[in-house]
């Protein structure tokens, strides 16, 4: 008599947990914690692509940094994870430069949280050709490999293509992110940089989920 009660109590725990995590398991709506965009082309068809929209000299991207690098580490295998620099102004072209130039050069990861820090917590603009080429070259980089990289054609059409991916999902502000070419998740809209990425996951499970069902 005891082990069933013991063992119907073990089942009410196991069913009330079950409803718990389905209480728990959140939909977001969209129009509210995210927006769709008219379908844009991927990198990848064959993998759900996620960009990250950002800027060196902005201080909320570098606050997302860290969540985000958190989040680099777990993500679903069939993600394709591509950083955008946005151009808003004239003067974001140097850091957007930079990052595709270090990029094409095999340096771009190792560099990307240095030039960070060099602009958010030393406060170094780093908003000229000069200024950014003497930093990297202090970090090691050889000086008239990145020149000619930098003010390469190749770095032209990497410009061109990434404003362009910033008009086409109307992003109007930074960190941002697009899922698949048709969702985007803004810091405004999810209401923190943790809910960001839990919606960004959402759109993932969303898009994986949906994958699954044409191949079947």
């Amino acid at each position: 008599m005891m082990k069933k009660i013991i063992w119907a109590a073990l089942v009410l725990f196991l069913f009330n947990g079950a409803v718990s995590g389905i209480a728990q398991a959140k939909e977001y709506k969209e129009g509210t914690e995210y927006t769709r965009v008219s379908q844009q082309p991927t990198e990848n068809e064959s993998k759900v692509e996620v960009l990250e929209f950002f800027w060196y000299g902005c201080p909320h991207c570098y606050q997302f940094e860290p969540v985000l690098s958190r989040w680099l580490t777990t993500r679903p295998a069939n993600v394709e994870f591509i950083r955008v620099p946005a151009v808003f102004r004239p003067e974001w072209k140097v850091h957007a430069r930079t990052y595709y130039a270090l990029q094409v050069m095999g340096l771009g990861e190792k560099l990307h949280t240095a030039i960070f820090k060099e602009i958010q917590e030393k406060k170094k603009r780093l908003d000229t050709e000069e200024a950014m080429t003497k930093f990297v070259v202090e970090q090691g980089v050889n000086k008239n490999e990145f020149t000619e990289t930098y003010n390469s054609f190749s770095i032209d059409n990497m410009m061109r293509k990434a404003i362009k991916k910033l008009e086409a999902y109307k992003i109007r502000g930074v960190p941002a992110m697009a899922v698949n070419g048709k969702y985007v998740v803004s810091g405004s809209s999810a209401g923190s940089y943790e809910n960001m990425m839990r919606i960004v996951d959402y759109l993932i499970s969303k898009e994986s989920t949906a994958a699954s069902a044409v191949t079947k």
